[in-house]
C-alpha cells in the first residue's frame, strides 16, 4: 500500500479534486469556488500543517494554479476509473513536467530527513502540485492504480483513493454510499409490490 507521506499527498490531491472542480457532489450539482472564495478553499483544501516545508503565500495567481492542477489531476482519477492507464499515465507525465517536480531530501523537525518531490525555492501552487502529481505517477506506475476511484453513486463524481484492504471501495464517501443503498433499495420495493 502507500507510505505515510504518499498517503497525505494523495488525500491532497483528492481534496484539491473535490473542492477545485466543477461536477456533481453527493446528488448535487457543484460549482468550484472562484475569484475572492478561491484563496479560502485551497487554504480548507491543504491544511497549513500539510504543506509546512512550502512558503505559505496563497494569492489569486497560486489559487488559479492550483485550480488548474486540479482540473489535471481530476483528468488521471477518470482515466484511471474509465480503465484508461495509458491516458492516466500521458496526464500524471503532463502534471509531473508542468510542476517541475523533482524528488530531493529535506531536514525535518520529526525526521532527520524527508523526501520532499519539489524544489526548496518553488512556490507554494508549484510545491503542492509536484507533490500530488508524484504521489500519482508512484500509484499509477507502482500497480496501484486500482486504488484511485471516481464516485459510482448517481450524480456524483467525487474522487478517492481505495486504502480498504479489499480494494473494494465504490463510493467517496458512505452518505453517497448510504443513498446508494436506499434508491436500489426503494426501486426493489417498488418493482416487488
Amino acid at each position: 500500500m502507500f507510505d505515510s507521506h504518499v498517503a497525505v499527498l494523495l488525500d491532497q490531491a483528492v481534496s484539491l479534486v473535490n473542492t477545485l472542480t466543477d461536477g456533481e457532489a453527493h446528488g448535487r450539482g457543484y460549482t468550484a469556488p472562484r475569484g475572492a472564495d478561491l484563496v479560502g478553499a485551497i487554504d480548507a483544501a491543504v491544511p497549513p500543517t500539510a504543506g509546512a516545508a512550502l512558503p505559505r503565500r496563497v494569492d489569486t495567481a497560486q489559487a488559479k494554479r492550483l485550480a488548474g492542477t486540479a482540473r489535471c489531476l481530476r483528468r488521471v482519477f477518470q482515466a484511471v476509473q474509465d480503465g484508461h492507464l495509458d491516458t492516466a499515465a500521458e496526464a500524471v507525465n503532463g502534471l509531473l513536467r508542468d510542476t517541475g517536480a523533482r524528488p530531493r531530501l529535506a531536514p525535518a523537525e520529526d525526521t532527520p530527513w524527508r523526501l520532499h518531490f519539489h524544489g526548496a525555492d518553488d512556490s507554494f501552487a508549484a510545491g503542492v502540485g509536484a507533490g500530488c502529481a508524484t504521489a500519482l505517477a508512484l500509484a499509477v506506475g507502482g500497480g496501484l492504480a486500482s486504488r484511485l476511484g471516481v464516485c459510482q453513486a448517481d450524480r456524483c463524481d467525487r474522487v478517492y483513493v481505495d486504502t480498504s484492504r479489499n480494494a473494494a471501495r465504490q463510493f467517496c464517501s458512505t452518505a453517497c454510499q448510504n443513498r446508494t443503498k436506499a434508491a436500489t433499495f426503494r426501486a426493489r420495493r417498488s418493482a416487488g409490490g
